[in-house]
């Protein structure tokens, strides 16, 4: 499974890409606004970052204002996926820019209908946004069991990419079901990486450590 990160910091998306931990990014006008600044020279140089996949949506809501942002954003690299909504006039936009070799992501989707059609309108990645259906008191992860079901009997080629995750247990569900994507904020990520019980560990090997260099000074470091 591949873990995209969700943010459009540029010193967070550097620190985790350096680990290895980041195939791709996803961003959205808020993750850019929160971050000020020239946001079309931020989407620049995340697309230079970054070797994988880069999600940039657009913001028009009519089709002919989406492929001509779609065009515009394709042109920060090879590897922009274009974001649009999850509406007639974002379905259109999809077909017309894949047609033209523009991968498009279908965002905002909350069920198994629209990542259907988002599937048949020839998308290379669904973003269900689970977290938001959990918030009203749903099971998100249960949608993404019934979209991995329906793209199986179909053999849909459309990549499952999970959105609005909250927690790391909602990336361990999504591995479990077979989400081809995770994208996930940087505070998820980070509690993915840290745990209590490896921080206690290594202080004792190093505590063990530096005693056994006391009692022995013939040990070198």
């Amino acid at each position: 499974m591949k873990i995209f990160l969700d943010t459009a910091n540029l010193d967070t998306i550097r620190m985790y890409n350096d680990m290895g931990l980041v195939d791709g990014i996803t961003t959205n006008p808020s993750l850019l606004a929160k971050e000020g600044g020239d946001p079309q020279k931020t989407m620049e140089e995340i697309s230079r970052i970054i070797k994988g996949d880069v999600s940039l949506e657009v913001v028009s809501t009519d089709y002919d204002g989406m492929m001509e942002e779609g065009r515009q954003l394709r042109k920060y690299g090879d590897n922009v996926i274009v974001k649009c909504p999850m509406t007639g006039e974002g379905l259109k936009a999809c077909k017309s820019l894949t047609a033209e070799g523009i991968p498009v992501n279908i965002t905002l989707v909350f069920s198994p209908n629209q990542a259907l059609l988002a599937a048949k309108a020839g998308a290379k990645y669904v973003s269900p946004f689970i977290g938001r259906l959990d918030d009203i008191g749903h099971t998100g992860m249960d949608l993404i069991k019934e979209i991995k079901q329906i793209f199986g009997n179909y053999d849909f080629k459309t990549q499952i990419l999970v959105a609005s995750i909250r927690h790391p247990q909602h990336v361990v569900d999504a591995g479990k079901i077979g989400a081809d994507v995770v994208t996930v904020p940087a505070v998820v990520l980070g509690k993915m990486l840290n745990h209590t019980l490896t921080d206690k560990g290594l202080k004792a090997f190093l505590d063990d450590w530096e005693k056994l260099k006391s009692e022995s000074p013939s040990v070198e470091v």
